[in-house]
């Protein structure tokens, strides 16, 4: 079996005309992320470590911001395009660990509904998708609850 790993960022700003979308799933508060799609900062990174474990480049080649369709396109919708490329290649995903940086909201009530979520998307387990949320302390951007970051590492395996 030959394994891969890939790691994945993404950063997005907190404004207040948009719905925030975290792991694929609504979340309710007040400010949402901006950005050309739904701007899923979680799948976002995801996305970059299973096309980077791939060597498949990252998610701005692949949808990027200038190309209309993508414009307000559902993270999910990406996610699924990302798991069947790297399915061309003969991989597909053996887990996914994130962290989700952001001050507020509280993600920890989320994280089951988002572990659900991206498993059946990915097509693997929950158990084989970790999610973590943590703050940072009130420092920087998202301290300063200006936008949310997420950080993720995938292995993708091939037979």
């Amino acid at each position: 079996m030959k394994i891969r790993v890939g790691m994945g960022y993404d950063v997005h700003q907190l404004v207040s005309s948009r719905d925030l979308w975290l792991g694929g799933i609504k979340i309710a508060h007040t400010y949402g992320l901006l950005g050309h799609s739904d701007a899923d900062v979680l799948i976002h990174a995801i996305c970059d470590a299973l096309l980077g474990a791939a060597h498949l480049r990252d998610i701005g080649f692949h949808f990027p911001d200038t190309d209309a369709k993508f414009k307000n396109a559902d993270s999910k919708e990406l996610l699924r395009s990302v798991v069947a490329l790297i399915g061309e290649k003969g991989y597909r995903v053996g887990n996914v660990d994130a962290t989700v940086c952001a001050q507020r909201p509280k993600l920890n009530p989320h994280i089951p509904h988002m572990q659900q979520c991206l498993a059946e998307i990915m097509d693997i387990e929950e158990d084989d998708v970790s999610i973590k949320a943590t703050t940072t302390e009130m420092l920087g951007f998202t301290g300063r609850e200006e936008g949310i970051s997420a950080y993720a590492v995938a292995l993708i395996e091939k037979d």
